[in-house]
């Protein structure tokens, strides 16, 4: 025999839930009618116990006790004289027990009482309501047979219980059906979710269309999310495709210059030149490592902080950087804008996204670059030159990693800078945005409202959009 799963299913409980919460309705409904009905009746066997009490309390005026109780009109009211101890003076039938006990007669004394004998479950014979009041010399009783009014509660309570046990057995199992036929879909979508994980590729869960409910809205999100990663899937098999393909070439390049030293002895000078060619290409790999590092970091969790940037020095480390490769080409770099700015960037990350967006201004820009800074609503920081621009083929994909147009695959580089500088501007909460060739493309996340390109048609202008800081 199996073990009971120690969880039980999710609409088991949910209809257990529900059934609690119906027993509880459906209880204190019935307690309602019942105490209703109820009252109804007692109500009406008090308005028969004030008038035989009113027949009592004449036929007493004046007579004896016994003869008075003979004389009343009804022999079948049970109707008894007391006096202050509470023992039987007269009884209308011949039982001696007295209806009240003593310290009920001693409460009648000074006033009407009203008590119940035997139990309405328990069917007694002697089942009673009794009246007492006060009365010259003692204590008059009179009393009534609950017997048929306790038979009609005890059918109506019968009545009441197989009507909700009726209607908690109904409500329980429509209940169950609907938690069924609600949570199907999510039995769909986790037997999907298992061909999934067993490797099944471009599976999307079965969402009905035209509805709009909670599970739909589930299945679109998980569907989104299925499609998010299949695309950073795709995005890391393609980037792990392209950083073997930046280190292999200068790996086989170093493996070549040493097999062809070795071929053959060397004079100490083309041993040099071997060595320094080997350097070069390790210097290469060096700068690859350091920005795949660089990148990483850009990407850890955490904000920028309380640290802030001296604009104005990282704009001027930049330009230096970039005069010192245009010496004797004739181009210039000139910068210009705002004093005295800060960004929410440390030192090192302000000079990455500066050295860079120059760095490719240099190398694959023409003409001359400008570095310009405003500031007014957000911090801008535009670097511009004046070279063909950007292929209309590679905008869009301008930030992936390793990613380079034709025709900067003769140049320098490894196609990581501008991947870099949109993770760490992203990361600070601010946008990259590059104009070329008068079409513009934002980066996500686009954060900010313009998209205009705000410096014309020529060459490209790489602008770079960050929250003042507070």
């Amino acid at each position: 025999m199996r073990p009971l799963p120690r969880v039980l299913p999710l609409r088991v409980r949910l209809v257990a839930g529900f059934a609690a919460a119906m027993i509880v309705v459906l209880a204190a409904a019935g307690a309602f009618v019942f105490w209703r009905v109820q009252v109804s009746l007692d109500s009406s066997l008090d308005n028969e116990l004030a008038a035989q009490a009113v027949d009592l309390r004449q036929a007493l005026r004046g007579r004896d006790p016994a003869a008075a109780l003979t004389a009343l009109p009804s022999p079948t009211v049970l109707d008894q004289v007391l006096d202050d101890q509470g023992r039987v003076v007269a009884s209308a039938e011949s039982a001696e027990d007295p209806l009240l006990r003593p310290r009920e007669v001693a409460r009648a004394r000074t006033g009407q009482v009203v008590v119940d004998r035997g139990h309405v479950l328990l069917g007694d014979e002697r089942r009673l309501r009794v009246l007492g009041f006060p009365t010259a010399g003692g204590v008059a009783v009179t009393a009534v047979r609950l017997n048929q009014r306790d038979e009609a509660l005890r059918e109506l309570l019968a009545q009441l219980a197989i009507a909700n046990l009726a209607a908690l057995a109904v409500a329980s199992l429509v209940g169950y059906r609907l938690a069924r036929a609600a949570l199907l879909p999510v039995e769909r979508y986790r037997a999907r979710a298992e061909d999934i994980a067993a490797g099944a590729t471009g599976v999307r869960l079965d969402v009905p269309e035209g509805v709009d409910d909670e599970v739909s809205r589930l299945g679109h999100t998980l569907n989104r999310m299925l499609t998010v990663q299949e695309s950073a899937a795709a995005a890391q098999r393609q980037f792990l495709a392209d950083a073997s393909h930046e280190l292999r070439t200068p790996l086989t390049v170093v493996t070549s210059e040493v097999e062809l030293a070795l071929r053959r002895p060397r004079t100490t000078a083309e041993l040099e030149t071997t060595l320094r060619d080997v350097a070069d290409d390790v210097a290469r790999l060096v700068r690859l490592a350091d920005q795949l590092l660089d990148l990483e970091r850009a990407q850890a969790p955490g904000g920028p902080g309380d640290t802030r940037a001296d604009l104005d020095g990282a704009v001027e480390r930049a330009a230096l950087r970039g005069r010192a490769q245009l010496t004797g080409t004739g181009r210039e770099i000139t910068t210009g804008g705002a004093g005295g700015t800060t960004v929410g960037l440390s030192d090192a990350a302000l000079d990455q996204v500066l050295g860079n967006l120059v760095d490719n201004a240099v190398r694959h820009g023409g003409g001359d670059v400008r570095v310009d800074v405003t500031r007014d609503d957000v911090v801008r920081i535009a670097v511009s030159d004046e070279g063909a621009g950007m292929p209309p083929d590679f905008v869009a994909q301008a930030t992936g990693r390793f990613r380079r147009a034709d025709v900067a695959r003769t140049s320098p580089g490894s196609g990581l800078g501008l991947a870099l500088v949109h993770t760490i501007v992203a990361g600070a909460g601010g946008e990259l945005r590059a104009c070329t060739g008068g079409r513009h493309h934002t980066y996500p996340p686009g954060r900010f409202a313009s998209t205009s390109c705000e410096h014309g048609d020529a060459g490209t202008t790489m602008t770079v959009l960050l929250p003042r800081p507070e």
